[in-house]
């Protein structure tokens, strides 16, 4: 039998400790150090293996403060308007947030194709780090018709989500996602708490009011804590439960 790679046998010794329950989930793993002197394997093994198994959603590598094994990742849901804070207590967990911006800006070319409105024209923006029992989950930046919420920049968004306020302010229509994976940048990284490397989820979204533009949100999700599901049923189908 071919002897698996070195750091397959890292990977292997590691899951065999959670798999045993030796490590469970929010359990700090031994550090690189101790794996290398441990497992008389080099540093650079011991690394391949804690990043396959971050990318593989086994462990969260937080930086500066070492590899803790990963509970079950956060799920949402790629068709549904649902609110960070809702899909958090849907697992029990603890919202909370940190507004990193929340001001009146002109629209950049970009943001105005999106939001149907003139390059330069004012619209409200929102920068957010939520948290689900005091870990980084969603990175929001939004940008807001004030037409359709003339109060937003008045609103503590560290008491609700922008998404609840919305839907209580400007009643939904219709809306668009498109998602896809990134590579954050180094500040996104620092926010989100990972590792360079870590690929994230993106989920562009437009929502309507009416027939005007109620709100145009970047949504990052780290990839290691995050997943999305999506159910379809032909036309004329049961609606799944």
């Amino acid at each position: 039998m071919i002897p698996l790679p070195r750091y397959e046998q890292v990977k292997r010794h590691i899951m065999d400790g959670i798999e045993a329950g030796a490590f469970t989930a929010g359990d700090k793993l031994p550090s690189e150090n101790e794996l290398v002197r441990e497992l008389g394997v080099s540093r650079m093994t011991v690394n391949r293996a804690l990043r396959e198994l971050t990318e593989e959603g086994h462990i969260l590598r937080r930086a500066g403060m070492g590899s803790f094994v990963a509970d079950r990742r956060m799920r949402g849901h790629a068709a549904d308007i649902l609110s960070i804070r809702d899909e958090l207590a849907s697992r029990s967990e603890s919202w909370s947030a940190d507004v990193m911006a929340l001001e009146k800006v002109a629209a950049s070319k970009h943001v105005s194709e999106e939001m149907c409105c003139a390059a330069g024209a004012s619209v409200f923006y929102l920068s957010i780090v939520h948290k689900g029992d005091g870990a980084p989950i969603e990175l929001e930046a939004r940008w807001v018709n004030p037409d359709v919420a003339p109060e937003l920049l008045a609103q503590d968004f560290t008491a609700q989500t922008p998404t609840d306020y919305l839907l209580a302010v400007a009643p939904l229509l219709r809306a668009e996602h498109v998602v896809r994976a990134v590579a954050p940048t180094k500040k996104e990284q620092r926010l989100l708490e990972i590792e360079a490397g870590v690929p994230c989820l993106e989920i562009s979204r437009r929502t309507w009011t009416g027939e005007r533009v109620a709100s145009f949100a970047r949504l990052l999700y780290p990839g290691d804590r995050y997943e999305l599901t999506a159910r379809f049923s032909p036309v004329g189908a049961p609606a799944i439960p």
